[in-house]
């Protein structure tokens, strides 16, 4: 039985849900136990918006893609119509994965037993299955998963029966238009592997608090943390913002504390004179500057483990200049320090988690965007727990609607 998983838990994490100068922290058993992992399943990735990549990924007919999240292993391509489609790598014969990494084919041939899928998800051929009763390959497909995009963001949802996510994220979209995320350059992607709960990431993206303490120094200084604003959102929204003004405008992380590489053409005064996050849980979240925007895709792999896509949007046209590379890497040098120091932090913020003295802490007013995300995950933690008490029981949560 459960220990965290009953009716008391649930209600407990009303507190964390109050205005910020009462709330207090989720309980650490939401990032260290198993049970409320595999709720949180259900609770969150089975039912919520997705982000997978870029569209820039698959931009000609043939180009895929492969990832996962919460075990699931997915694909994304671009079929021959041109159609974007998301769909499970697995094969519906024996289970093997029919796609690895990325690149452009023709369609999906499963190295096993060589049973080919099209671009689109049908059975095309299977081998030797003829004397198999019943056998009709044209009611076998990869089974496919809802799609949609978003300033140039592929998301995914495994529920059918989910509503769009675009409107849900219209004030966002207003907020971060001038920086028009739809065109910009894919200038790079990584992925790293690391060993704390994907909310311990979430909420160090998020958190104005520490820019100030933690990240002390010139690389940091003209970004302090009395300066964050966090306009006010809605639970049933897919996401929010922060705002934090800049000491001048144009900020940037490098060594000269201004923008190197072209700035984003479309932004406004009011843009250049801050840096912008922007948040949509549980997967995406956006560091927005005058001449870079770093995203940062969240994978849950475990209870205390993910994985995390970055990747590096610039202005149309700003890699084709002969100084490109030695400006970005003048960036992400700077960045690159900051980033080791969250890490650090992240790491053993895990650790404490685990321990017997870990609190419920209380917050400043520099971490307003964790309360809006501790109202937007709470609410929809409640409704999973209400849905699983209809059907019987906790036990129910952990398989998929």
């Amino acid at each position: 039985m459960s220990q965290v998983l009953t009716d008391a838990f649930f209600e407990s994490l009303q507190s964390a849900t109050l205005p910020l100068d009462r709330a207090e922290t989720l309980p650490p058993a939401c990032y260290v136990d198993r049970d409320f992992y595999e709720f949180e399943k259900e609770a969150l990735f089975n039912h919520e918006w997705l982000c997978v990549g870029r569209e820039d990924q698959v931009r000609e007919p043939g180009d895929f893609f492969t990832t996962h999240i919460v075990g699931e292993p997915i694909v994304v391509a671009r079929a021959r119509d041109g159609v974007l489609r998301a769909m499970s790598s697995v094969c519906q014969h024996r289970a093997m994965l029919v796609a690895e990494g990325k690149g452009n084919i023709r369609g999906f041939v499963c190295p096993y037993h060589h049973w080919v899928y099209g671009l689109d998800g049908r059975l095309v051929n299977a081998p030797a299955m003829d004397r198999t009763c019943d056998f009709d390959k044209k009611s076998i497909g990869l089974p496919q998963f809802k799609l949609e995009t978003w300033l140039g963001f592929v998301f995914i949802n495994f529920d059918p029966d989910a509503p769009p996510l675009a409107p849900r994220l219209a004030p966002i979209a207003d907020a971060i238009a001038g920086f028009d995320l739809g065109n910009a350059e894919l200038a790079s992607t990584m992925t790293g592997q690391f060993a704390w709960n994907w909310k311990v990431m979430f909420e160090n993206n998020n958190d104005g608090y520490h820019a100030s303490k933690l990240h002390q120094g010139p690389l940091h200084d003209f970004v302090p943390s009395e300066l964050a604003v966090f306009p006010p959102s809605d639970p049933a929204d897919a996401g929010f913002l922060r705002f934090n003004g800049t000491l001048h405008p144009d900020a940037s992380f490098n060594p000269t504390q201004k923008a190197v590489l072209p700035v984003f053409p479309k932004l406004t005064e009011e843009d250049r004179g801050r840096m912008t996050f922007a948040n949509v849980p549980p997967t995406l979240s956006l560091v927005l500057t005058s001449d870079l925007a770093i995203y940062l895709i969240l994978r849950a792999t475990g209870p205390e483990t993910m994985e995390q896509d970055t990747g590096i949007l610039v202005a149309p046209g700003a890699s084709l200049r002969p100084d490109f590379a030695h400006k970005l890497e003048m960036i992400m040098t700077s960045a690159g320090k900051i980033i080791a120091q969250d890490m650090h932090v992240d790491g053993l913020v895990q650790v404490g988690l685990r321990s017997r003295f870990a609190p419920r802490g209380r917050y400043s007013w520099q971490e307003g965007a964790q309360g809006q995300f501790n109202q937007w995950l709470v609410r929809r933690y409640q409704a999973a727990w209400a849905r699983a008490k209809a059907r019987g029981g906790a036990p129910a949560v952990m398989a998929a609607e």
